[in-house]
């Protein structure tokens, strides 16, 4: 555990203890993958320290929508942060790295491989000052192989790992998703691993190197796909708003729109058929099995889309859900954030930022009874704990003058 003390002026809710109270981490990330992974951690009680280059920061600082001067791409995403100016070609600015380093229990950072090692802290630097330490690196194609010093962003990784080749219409071209996922997943997989590196921690004493990468996140993704593909060697292709290996299953018309679909077992199909008053489905020998609907899919849809085309999307959602078919619309996001369930699970959150009002941002997905996630600070200013971070390091004001005076922090 580090030697650093929480700064003054902390919320009351800092004393809770919360799942990853008292673990201190050193943030080295910028743009996603890595300020999502700390961001997780930081939401679960972590304090996280973000070091950033003196007047630039992290590039998503001038990055999205900007309000009254702040990016609120870059509230969303470093909240519960603290913001640390060092110039790390800076030899007194990297010796500050080292003492928060010794001090601190993780170390996340999302450089191309290679750069540790390069501004002097390579694995062996690293075991020295604190042997102890859970140390993570997000890459885009990891640590070793013939791609390691590739650039990558999320993507080329969407595009490399297979996962837009099945993505999109089977007549159109690969698509990408909408959301940045393979930055998601990849820092979701580096918290998941730093998690995991501190309970085997607390067991051993021991730290942990930890790696994730946005090429291997979306190949992990890839799921039933790569399991049928093992199973075949036949690569699959784009259903679009079809499933692969369940009919029916997507987007079918109803008499004032279309509604989302998917009852994904035999018994969830059978519901469906008795809620659409379809019964004569079940003696037809193109659907009795779901391979047979598969192979017969257009009939099939056709089928489906006949008994909605007689009702309102209002009144199938509202028939089939009861029946225990999983069914809704497609929902735009003004939809989706006044949505009644999206508001019971405060998924949309408002938080204040001094100077700037508040400012919406997306909630906690890992709900916590006793000790939930909370915002104990909103996304901080660049440098704004600087020199409380170095004071907390043992730094006088002299020194810190003097740091500041040579262009160290």
């Amino acid at each position: 555990m580090s030697g650093l003390q929480p700064s003054e002026g902390l919320s009351s809710q800092q004393t809770i203890v919360m799942p990853l109270s008292g673990i201190r981490v050193v943030d080295l990330t910028r743009v996603l993958a890595g300020p999502f992974c700390s961001m997780l951690l930081a939401d679960m009680g972590a304090e996280v320290v973000k070091v950033e280059t003196p007047g630039a920061g992290d590039p998503v600082r001038r990055q999205g929508a900007i309000r009254d001067g702040l990016s609120w791409y870059f509230a969303a995403f470093n909240r519960n942060k603290r913001s640390l100016t060092l110039n790390l070609r800076h030899p007194e600015g990297r010796e500050v790295l080292a003492k928060l380093i010794a001090g601190s229990d993780v170390l996340v950072e999302n450089f191309r491989p290679g750069v540790m090692a390069a501004i002097g802290f390579d694995k062996a630097r690293l075991d020295a000052l604190n042997p102890a330490l859970v140390y993570c690196s997000l890459s885009g194609f990891g640590s070793n192989g013939p791609y390691r010093d590739r650039p990558s962003f999320d993507f080329i990784a969407q595009a490399m790992s297979g996962f837009m080749s099945v993505t999109g219409e089977p007549d159109g071209p690969p698509m990408r998703a909408g959301p940045p996922i393979a930055d998601l997943v990849a820092g979701l997989y580096g918290a998941l691993g730093i998690c995991a590196a501190l309970v085997r921690r607390g067991r051993s004493g021991v730290g942990e190197t930890v790696g994730a990468s946005l090429n291997n996140a979306m190949i992990s993704m890839l799921g039933f796909l790569a399991a049928n593909y093992f199973a075949t060697d036949e690569p699959p292709g784009r259903n679009g708003n079809d499933h692969a290996i369940v009919s029916p299953y997507g987007l079918f018309r109803t008499k004032d729109g279309e509604i989302a679909i998917a009852p994904s077992q035999e018994q969830s199909y059978q519901r469906l058929v008795e809620a659409l008053d379809a019964t004569e489905l079940r003696d037809d020998p193109r659907f009795l099995s779901n391979d047979l609907r598969v192979a017969n899919r257009r009939a099939m849809n056709a089928a489906i889309e006949a008994r909605l085309m007689g009702g309102t999307s209002d009144y199938w959602i509202k028939k089939l859900n009861a029946a225990g078919v999983p069914c809704d619309r497609v929902k735009t996001l003004p939809k989706v954030f006044a949505d009644p369930q999206t508001i019971d699970q405060e998924m949309a959150i408002s938080v204040e930022h001094p100077g700037h009002g508040a400012v919406k941002m997306l909630g906690f997905p890992i709900k916590f009874t006793t000790a939930p996630c909370t915002v104990r600070r909103p996304a901080p200013d660049l440098g704004a704990d600087t020199e409380a971070v170095l004071r907390e390091l043992g730094y006088s004001s002299d020194e810190i003058t003097r740091l500041r005076g040579i262009g160290a922090v």
